[in-house]
């Protein structure tokens, strides 16, 4: 009786935790488990990959909250995370001592200077963006994300042009690799756990009704334009996190981290991993990442790679990995639970 009991309880608070929280739930503690265990795997390559897909994944978690929570895609959304990186970039750089090393309050101060300056820009893109919706509000977000590459890349006086800015080594401590990639982990943890946060508050389902039908949260009194332009900046906010780890974790910055395909890259996890499940986009940056990082050791052909991953999602999987799974989950648990009925009836 004892060891059955043992073994029901952490099936039973698994349930709990799938049904509370989706599969977003276990996905979570089975991401969170693995990225801690990731500086026990020898060498330091894996470290890398995994610092890369976390950083990335926060980038394509900011990118989600316009997509998946808000309904609108936005294809110059790498232009905030872009701006989190140069502004980081250039404090660093004016804080860096002559023989080119940096303190770690000055590390710090840098890392803080790059998420205000993506929402700032944000905000001042998000003014005109979310004056329209669908295909517009995607065309218009191209616009502004390729007029934001042009600036960084054409002003060589004050970004460096196509040169970028270089050497970004920080403190001495963080240039180990284990400690750089656990700073990276308690920041993305910190910031997924305020945007969980933010998406189950009352501001978090007014932009699911502005997904689902913009017209009936205006008829119901939602201001639509200041809510979209909010969520607006926020994404912006944490797209610029992302950006302003990059620039160390990279030693550089270039005006690549602004264009059109670095935007795609978010657009490419959210589709692999789900929109629909909150910690999607983290799970397909880690396919993604992972992926691209062992395809390009044998082969050249990553863009045919990919491109056959997203063909086969969209046709088959168009709700990603944990959309998929969630709604298998539930058509299965639906049909346990008509069977069980049945089975209720059928007794005299």
């Amino acid at each position: 009786m004892d060891s059955k009991n043992n073994v029901a309880a952490p099936v039973s608070w698994w349930m709990r935790l799938y049904r509370g929280y989706g599969i977003s739930g276990p996905a979570a503690l089975i991401l969170l488990v693995f990225f801690i265990l990731v500086p026990l795997l020898p060498g330091k390559f894996w470290i890398h990959v995994a610092t890369e897909i976390l950083i990335l994944g926060l980038f394509a978690m900011s990118f989600n909250l316009l997509y998946g929570f808000m309904g609108q895609i936005s294809f110059g959304h790498a232009a905030f995370f872009g701006v989190g990186a140069y502004a980081t970039a250039m404090l660093f750089t004016a804080l860096k001592t002559p023989t080119g090393e940096i303190g770690l309050f000055e590390f710090f101060v840098s890392l803080l200077i790059g998420p205000p300056f993506a929402a700032l820009a944000a905000l001042i893109v998000g003014v005109f963006c979310v004056r329209l919706t669908g295909i517009y509000f995607a065309m218009l977000t191209l616009a502004f994300g390729e007029l934001l590459y042009y600036i960084v890349f054409s002003w060589y006086s004050f970004t460096k042009g196509d040169d970028g800015i270089q050497r970004l080594l920080p403190p001495a401590f963080f240039q180990d690799a284990s400690n750089y990639y656990y700073l990276t982990l308690i920041i993305v943890v910190a910031a997924l756990l305020v945007m969980w946060r933010i998406t189950e508050s009352p501001f978090g389902y007014i932009l699911r009704t502005l997904r689902d039908n913009q017209r009936r949260a205006a008829f119901l009194g939602v201001n639509v334009r200041r809510h979209m332009l909010m969520a607006f900046v926020i994404a912006g906010f944490f797209a610029g996190i992302a950006g302003a780890l990059w620039g160390p974790f990279s030693r550089s910055v270039s005006p690549g981290l602004l264009g059109w395909q670095e935007s795609g890259i978010a657009v490419f996890m959210t589709l692999i991993g789900g929109a629909g499940a909150f910690i999607g986009p983290i799970a397909g940056s880690v396919i993604y990442t992972f992926l691209q990082a062992v395809v390009k050791m044998y082969t050249v052909y990553w863009p045919l790679t990919i491109g056959t991953i997203i063909l086969l999602i969209v046709l088959f999987a168009p709700g990603g990995l944990l959309g998929t799974i969630e709604q298998r989950l539930k058509t299965a648990r639906g049909k346990g639970a008509a069977d069980a009925s049945d089975a209720q009836e059928e007794e005299p």
